[in-house]
């Protein structure tokens, strides 16, 4: 071939500086792009091989090969797969594979590296131009008679080509480094980044560092291999103890015979695992072999929950591994990992446009060799086959959870608080994962029970169908019908509309509401635990989409079960009496103040804040612990304090409203009853401690 000087065919003297700043955003990706060329090259060749049209040579061992010079400043490519011949250097090298490069400058080259076009025009090779300044190509191609082919860029519009002098099939890159990336040519830096790209590759991968001293190994004669090179035979001759015999006398005798050793030059190891856990069926893999695999991929010690083997064919090809990691942390600091692949080559973490948002909080690896290996977030936006995948996902996700509930009930209930936040944030986040979830979503109540909502609600129903035929049956026999003056019917007042729903108690803090609980268990009433921030949010998600039944925090209201069975017009005087004193000795007339006769005679007073405060209250905690500045207590919603009128203190109040220790005593029954509900302000609290010591110090007069 005769030499060939030209200028490559694109629309633009400019497109090698575009490459160089906006093609990808992380520079270290070129090492992806070539080491993915060089794997198709070899699997390309592989194929003729089946096929009939080339026959590979014995001992065929398909490989890439990296080679680090930090003194020459240069990084080698080498592959040994099928090569090029002159004329497809032509066509792929020399003209780059687009069309419109003029449109493509004017639509990329001021955007940000937040929406990058990575390899969407076929860039592949050329990304080698963001670290070099010069790249040659020497390739051989597997056709009968090829002839090798040099080819190189200066990184400017223009090439040279000519005769090689390349002997074996395949094709070597070789790039000379600007000063700005010469970090690419030490040995540990190529490592890292082959590792972060290329761990799971299809064809080996091997790296070295140019001029290195060799490094050598020891092996047993029958551990050699016909690559192996054999440097020199070491003998270990026989090591021999005295020891005392049976007899008592002393004698040489031999501990280890006589060893034949080969020292060998040390065989190169892989970077890559070839045959990634995820592509094998799950039945062929161990539990023991998912552990090591996630604690190698991420770097993470504690074990795993447990995991869903992902192996789908149809309608497309999608395979992974997704792991439920056990949570130490509150769920605003959770953040799983989830790697995406293209035919065991990395593409990106977390691509939320292909990852339910929900499933970000888990680990795992997801490879879909029908999603392109570079794309860009747009396209994944529009692209309504990705969100194909990510309901196949969610779906597979729900699939296993539910069926772990059905089957084994007592692991799923192990599991549980490890998981709840990933389920309840999905619920939230996907309503066709909320609809396969709504049954088997587990609450744990305050006898440490797990009850799915199904179970939950059945005999709450079932109570409340009782106490509903037995208020008919009293109706029925206290119906009077009300007249007029003349006579005449009196129409019946209007009712305000009935709240039907089935109301479920929960708990958020077991320590804070310990005396409401002790007051539940007292009179066999049951209440869920949910103490989880995402709880808030969660169960108004719930009963948004369940009308049957409504959630109330255990201290938003006194339940009929806990209070003796006393009509209002006995307590209404006793009640106006409290109310004075309460109001005027904490110096708070909008107090709210009830009293009731509980049936457990040890308290003496307890706090009730509305649902609908107490969540609005929540809400703004949120915000305000988010940076916004709002005032949780300007939304402090209906706080009531309510007196048992069982206990001797309320009757002593009562009945000595003049005593010089009523206020003391006032103040002590809303601190404590404050207490039960909530952690005191730091000045409420100095106080309550002062007015402790101070009442302590009565009893000892």
């Amino acid at each position: 071939m005769a030499n060939k000087h030209g200028n490559l065919s694109i629309n633009s003297d400019n497109i090698f500086p575009v490459i160089k700043k906006w093609l990808y955003s992380d520079h270290d990706i070129f090492y992806r792009e070539l080491i993915s060329n060089g794997c198709d090259a070899i699997t390309k060749l592989k194929k003729l091989d089946m096929m009939g049209e080339y026959e590979l040579p014995a001992g065929y061992k398909p490989k890439i090969e990296i080679e680090v010079n930090p003194d020459e400043k240069t990084l080698t490519f080498t592959d040994n797969g099928l090569g090029m011949t002159a004329d497809e250097v032509e066509e792929y090298i020399n003209q780059i594979a687009f069309s419109g490069a003029n449109d493509f400058l004017e639509k990329y080259k001021d955007k940000a590296n937040d929406d990058q076009i990575i390899g969407h025009f076929g860039l592949g090779f050329y990304s080698a131009f963001m670290v070099a300044d010069a790249v040659h190509i020497d390739t051989l191609s597997y056709q009968k008679g090829a002839q090798p082919v040099h080819w190189e860029c200066d990184g400017g519009t223009e090439f040279d080509m000519q005769d090689g002098i390349k002997e074996e099939v395949g094709t070597k890159i070789t790039l000379y480094l600007n000063e700005d990336c010469l970090e690419f040519a030490n040995e540990y830096r190529a490592r890292e980044v082959i590792e972060k790209y290329c761990s799971f590759m299809p064809t080996e991968i091997f790296l070295k560092k140019a001029n290195a001293p060799e490094e050598y190994e020891t092996i047993s004669p029958e551990e050699k291999k016909d690559t192996d090179k054999v440097i020199e035979t070491i003998i270990e001759e026989a090591k021999t103890e005295e020891k005392e015999n049976e007899n008592g006398e002393k004698e040489i005798v031999e501990v280890s015979p006589k060893t034949e050793k080969l020292k060998i030059v040390k065989r190169p190891v892989p970077l890559n695992d070839t045959n990634p856990l995820w592509a094998k069926t799950p039945k062929d893999c161990t539990d023991e072999e998912y552990k090591t695999f996630y604690r190698k991929v991420f770097m993470d010690y504690k074990e795993p929950l447990f995991w869903i083997h992902l192996n789908m064919d149809y309608p497309f090809n999608l395979k992974g591994i997704l792991y439920f990691p056990k949570i130490n942390t509150e769920y605003d600091s959770i953040e799983g990992t989830i790697k995406l692949y293209n035919n065991q080559v990395f593409v990106a973490d977390n691509i939320k446009e292909v990852i339910p948002e929900f499933l970000m909080l888990l680990k795992g690896v997801i490879d879909c060799p029908d999603l392109p290996l570079n794309v860009s977030r747009s396209a994944l936006q529009n692209d309504g086959f990705v969100k194909k995948i990510s309901d196949y996902i969610t779906k597979k996700v729900a699939d296993k959870l539910t069926g772990m509930c059905k089957t084994d009930k007592e692991a799923y209930e192990k599991y549980w608080d490890d998981i709840s936040p990933f389920i309840k944030f999905g619920c939230l986040k996907d309503e066709k994962f909320c609809d396969k979830m709504n049954d088997y979503i587990l609450f744990k109540d305050i006898n440490d029970k797990y009850l799915t909502l199904p179970e939950w609600i059945k005999p709450v129903e079932e109570e409340k169908t009782d106490g509903e035929e037995n208020a008919d049956a009293e109706n029925e026999t206290s119906d009077q019908t009300v007249e007029n003056a003349d006579g005449t019917p009196a129409e019946a007042p209007e009712e305000e509309p009935k709240d039907d729903r089935s109301v479920i108690y929960y708990v958020t803090d077991l320590n804070q509401q310990g005396q409401y609980i002790k007051m539940f268990k007292e009179q066999n009433m049951n209440a869920v635990i949910l103490d989880h921030n995402i709880d808030t949010s969660f169960i108004s998600q719930l009963e948004r989409r369940n009308e049957k039944y409504k959630f109330m925090r255990i201290d938003a209201d006194l339940t009929e079960a806990l209070k003796e069975d006393v009509s209002e017009e006995e307590l209404k005087e006793i009640t106006d009496n409290l109310t004075e004193i309460f109001q005027k000795e904490l110096e708070n007339d909008k107090l709210n103040v009830k009293v009731e006769k509980l049936k457990d005679e040890n308290i003496s007073s307890v706090i009730t804040l509305s649902e609908e405060g107490r969540r609005m209250q929540d809400m703004m905690k949120m915000y305000s612990m988010g940076g916004m500045g709002m005032d949780a207590s300007m939304f402090g919603g209906d706080v009531t304090l309510t007196l048992n009128a069982n206990h001797p203190l309320v009757t002593y109040i009562l009945n000595n409203k003049e005593s010089e220790h009523v206020k003391d005593f006032c103040e002590q029954l809303y601190d404590l009853a404050m207490i039960s509900n909530q952690p005191l302000a730091p000045e409420a609290m100095t106080k309550f401690i002062a007015r402790s010591n101070k009442i302590m110090m009565l009893l000892t007069k």
